[in-house]
């Protein structure tokens, strides 16, 4: 069967994929379209398990709010470089995996692959699709869905950082306390929130180091609470002095606006995720011993 130009345009159109690899999977299917797709699929995942253990540490954050701020996603999608996450493909995709969370709501990655996208396509379909495009691994790595009863308010530093925060506060206090978030990193609401492990590991560390001090037993208790009390704000969001105006704590501002927080999330691209640290002069010289 001949290969028209118009056949290969309509395979593209369907997979994504370059001109060349679909007039090559159309001959190979003897111009059979379905064929041809089927193959370019089986092709594609496997250039993505290929792909699959190259660490995926850059990438991007985005976050979705409702018009009524009722629901809200934020999403990190990872790939190998910061080159391919500011790629058109790499943002389509990333906008139609929120849009898709939006919607759906699925309760975790792995539920989420198997929906389908505005496209046709599964999210695993269209993610294989795009390691194939871009030729890097692309992870889906998390995402969370808040339901709030007050409002939620977003805030996004480029694609780096995203914030969510479910707060009483009117909008654009909200969205500064997010920004706040996303600046200072807060780990958690108030100091009820803080774990009780959390806090002794770190006054064990304090004991410590009062002890060293040779000041007497009621001084080193002092000491240590004052450095514990100091400590707690540092890490609580309500203890901190917030950004725009360092003189007042973010617990004050929302006092005074008669406001409260019930949580955030705050994701950051790639932490946690160990990079691998290349030595490419390491790598020519055992190429060329080889």
């Amino acid at each position: 069967m001949a290969i028209t130009a118009s056949l290969v345009k309509e395979l593209r159109e369907r997979t994504g994929a370059g001109m060349m690899e679909c007039k090559k999977a159309l001959v190979e299917t003897d111009g059979d379209i379905e064929a041809a797709a089927e193959l370019m699929r089986k092709s594609g995942a496997a250039k993505a398990d290929k792909k699959a253990a190259r660490v995926a540490a850059d990438g991007a954050i985005k976050t979705v709010v409702t018009e009524d701020r009722k629901t809200a996603v934020i999403l990190e999608i990872n790939s190998e470089t910061d080159f391919v996450a500011k790629d058109d493909n790499f943002q389509s995709f990333t906008d139609a995996v929120i849009q898709t969370l939006l919607q759906q709501k699925p309760a975790s990655v792995a539920e989420l692959s198997s929906l389908s996208l505005a496209s046709g396509q599964t999210v695993e379909e269209s993610r294989q699709t795009l390691i194939v495009k871009v030729g890097e691994n692309i992870q889906i790595r998390r995402f969370e869905i808040i339901e709030s009863n007050q409002g939620v308010a977003s805030y996004l530093h480029g694609t780096r950082i995203g914030v969510l925060v479910d707060s009483s506060a009117e909008p654009d206090m909200a969205r500064d306390i997010a920004m706040h978030i996303a600046a200072v990193n807060p780990q958690f609401v108030d100091e009820s929130a803080v774990p009780a492990e959390f806090v002794e590991k770190e006054k064990s560390i304090l004991v410590a180091q009062a002890q060293d001090s040779g000041k007497p037993p009621e001084i080193i208790e002092k000491m240590i609470q004052g450095r514990l009390n100091k400590f707690l704000a540092e890490v609580t969001l309500l203890g901190q002095p917030f950004v725009k105006d360092p003189d007042q704590t973010v617990g004050k501002l929302l006092s005074l606006a008669d406001a409260s927080i019930s949580g955030f999330i705050r994701y950051e691209v790639g932490e946690g995720i160990e990079k691998k640290v290349e030595d490419f002069a390491a790598e020519v010289a055992s190429q060329l011993n080889s």
